[in-house]
Formats: C-alpha cells, structure tokens, sequence
C-alpha cells in the first residue's frame, strides 16, 4: 500500500506507475481516492470547527450557571446536543470515507524501482547473470519423478489414494536427502547471522491481506472451514505478520530471520509432464529468510539475500541464473524482484526455485509495523527471499547430480547430513 501524499501530490506518478504495469483498468482509482481524500479533508475541518465552537460554548455554560442565567445555559446546553449529534454525523462519514479510501488503496499498486525492465509479462523477464556452467551430459537424463522412483525415493499412486492429486510420498534415501537439503540452508543461514524460526502454520485473514494482494491470496491460500484461519503458503506470511501493530526500536533493526515451515498452495491448472512429476504439488517445505530494516537499506539486503540462494544451489553443484522480474510479471506490493532459476539438464533450460522481493513499506503500511526513531515513528522496509523451497530444489539437485548408472552423487556440503552417504544408489543394482 502507497503512502496517500503520492496522490496528493502527484497522482499523475501513481497512474504512470499503472500504465507500465499494464494495469490500466485501475487508472480510475487514483482519482476516486484523490477525491474521497478530500472529502475526509473537508470532513474534518468541519469537526474541528465544530468542536472547537463546542468548547468555547461549554465555557460560556459555567460563567452563566454562575451568574443564574439557567435558561440561557439551557440554551446553549441544546446547541452543544446539536454539535454532539452533527459530529458524530460527520465522524460516520469520515469512517465511511476512510474505508472507501483503503479498499482501494490495496487495490493500487506499489511504485516499483525506477531499475525494473517494462513488459507486459514473464516473457519479457531479464536474464542478469549465469552462476556455473550449465551441462548436458552425454547420456540421457530421464525425468527427475523417473529416476526417483529408480531409487524407491517416491509414492504418489499412495499420495493420490490419500489426499488427491499434487501429493507424494517421499521416502528412504530421497528422504533424507530432502531433509539434508534444508538443514543445509537453515545452516547455511545461521552462519550468515540470520536468527532460526520456526513460525505458526496457519494465520488470520488479517494477516494475509497483510502481506499479499487479495487476487493472490484467492489464487493460492486454502482456508480453514469454519476459522478465521489460512494455511500458510510461504512461511514469509506468518514471519511479517509477527510484527503486526508493532513499534520496533531502531537499535533493534535489521532484523533478519530465516524460518522453516511447510506451505500449502491450491497450485490450480497444472497439467502436462512436467506437472505430474514435483514440480508443482499442493504441499512442500521450505527454508525462507525475511528482512526488517530502514528504508535506505532494503536495496542493499536485497542484492544480498538473492546471493545467498545462488550460493545455497552453487554449494549443491547445481549451476543457476538471476533473472529480473519485468513491471507485468511484478506482484502489486512488490518494489523489485527477481528469480533465482536452476538449470535442468534433462529439459535443457532453466526452472524457477527461487525468488527474493523488495516490499518497501507495502506490508509495513498494511500491517501498521513501525519504527520509533528520534523524531518520531515511521515505517520500516521488508524484504523476503527463498533460500530452499522443495520439492522443486531437489529435482534440480537430483537431475545435474544424475550418473549415467542411475545412481545420484551426493553434492559434499550434503554428505554430512546423511551420515557420510556419498552416492544414492538403485536399489536394483
């Protein structure tokens, strides 16, 4: 949510900001908040003039009670009634007003960074940088749900008879292998001094409009019958949503958290090959990092936290690119954004499995966390950004880990997770 002096005072920027999103049908909503602002404007001079005409008046009351002028103080009595009634009038308007204003406000998207690439959408993504070579063995690659169940690593005919299609079974080696990969992060985190959390699963509606668009929200959250309660569909949710209505000192910033957690998402309309693998699944874990700091920081933490996930997939022989997210492709809270993509072997492209945003004060405003500073409080910046999401970091560990016998190598900063185990082999062979 942007701060309403923009439209104020220069609402022209806000409707630019629109257009290079391609979002023009919400161009009419800068002017409807324009507008109600100052209604609410309008609305409050006229309290103030009343209230203070009802203080003098209630002044007056005193000096004639005292001089026994009781039907004049009766009069003035009846008139301060009348004042009472019109403020509370106008007072209702104003909340009218306000709540009209917000409804719309959350709609209006972010001003993004002067540096994100204009286009319509993903396709007009940028590719920033390549981080190791990217190698197509000479012996085929079968499909990564193929060699895993090669090496009894998976069950999803049992996940389907369960719980539906978009679950698995994971198991034995593969298992563990899931798990090493994830304490791997969670350390690798730590020792970049980010504080360990594990956070709550679920979170209230308030929470979520919180921390993300409604048309995102309806697109991925599943919702508790009965509860005002969501799954969460990224641990980044109920992390920022720690700080809701809070006043943080500033000796206390940044803060700078990574968390584990699993993530439920409706993933609807997946289908084709490369959907009926693990590439798009209903539930997975992940190891997230969040940021909380001041305003002229968060760029600095941004091109940071990007480079740890590079790091993380690097340390894991897993070769991956940068990619800059356009305007169309940018969520409505996000300032800037980019995705981390590993680099697939067998489809001889690269895939997503990672992305690191810059939030400016979208969530803060949303969720009223503040700063207190020497002359007075204002809003902080936040940042989030995937370490480890998996099932997704696995295939890309598996697939450029794969040997030509059907076994996997174990990248060596996992060895010690898995007791020294160097190589996953089939259990055929």
């Amino acid at each position: 949510m942007i701060d309403i002096k923009l439209i104020r005072e220069n609402k022209e920027l806000v409707k630019e900001n629109i257009k290079k999103k391609f979002q023009d049908e919400k161009l009419p909503l800068v002017d409807e908040v324009y507008d109600f602002d100052i209604k609410v404007r309008e609305t409050q001079t006229k309290k103030d003039g009343l209230k203070a005409q009802k203080n003098k008046l209630s002044g007056e009351i005193g000096l004639l009670m005292r001089d026994k002028k009781q039907d004049e103080a009766n009069k003035i009595k009846e008139q301060i009634k009348e004042m009472d009634a019109e403020i509370n009038s106008l007072e209702e308007e104003q909340t009218k007003l306000n709540s009209e204003i917000r409804k719309r406000m959350l709609v209006i998207p972010n001003i993004m960074d002067a540096s994100v690439p204009i286009g319509k959408d993903d396709s007009f993504n940028v590719e920033v940088e390549r981080f190791g070579e990217p190698v197509v063995p000479d012996y085929e690659i079968p499909y990564h749900a193929d060699i895993i169940e090669n090496l009894k690593g998976m069950d999803k005919a049992s996940a389907g008879r369960t719980s539906g299609e978009g679950f698995y079974y994971l198991t034995g080696d593969i298992a563990r292998l899931h798990e090493a990969m994830l304490a791997y992060a969670r350390d690798y985190m730590i020792n970049k001094g980010f504080t360990f959390c594990i956070p709550p699963f679920m979170i209230h509606a308030d929470v979520v409009t919180g921390v993300m668009s409604f048309p995102e929200m309806e697109a991925m959250m599943y919702k508790i019958e009965g509860e005002d309660l969501y799954l969460i569909g990224t641990s980044e949710h109920s992390m920022i949503g720690r700080f809701k209505d809070q006043i943080i000192k500033k000796s206390d910033l940044p803060i700078k958290l990574t968390s584990y957690s699993p993530c439920f998402r409706k993933e609807g309309g997946s289908h084709g090959l490369e959907e009926r693998g693990l590439y798009r699944v209903h539930q997975f874990e992940k190891q997230e990092m969040i940021v909380l700091c001041e305003p002229e920081e968060s760029m600095d933490y941004y091109n940071q936290m990007w480079k740890y996930t590079v790091e993380i997939f690097r340390n894991m022989d897993v070769p991956v690119r940068q990619l800059e997210c356009c305007s169309g492709d940018l969520a409505d809270l996000k300032v800037k954004s980019c995705d981390v993509e590993a680099w697939s072997p067998r489809q001889k492209k690269y895939f997503e499995v990672g992305s690191c945003s810059n939030l400016g004060d979208a969530q803060a405003r949303r969720l009223g966390i503040r700063v207190k500073g020497d002359n007075g409080t204002y809003f902080l910046h936040t940042l989030n950004n995937t370490c480890l999401a998996t099932p997704r970091g696995l295939i890309a560990v598996v697939e450029n880990n794969y040997q030509e016998d059907g076994s996997v190598k174990i990248p060596k900063v996992l060895q010690p997770y898995m007791g020294g185990l160097e190589v996953i082999k089939p259990q055929n062979k």
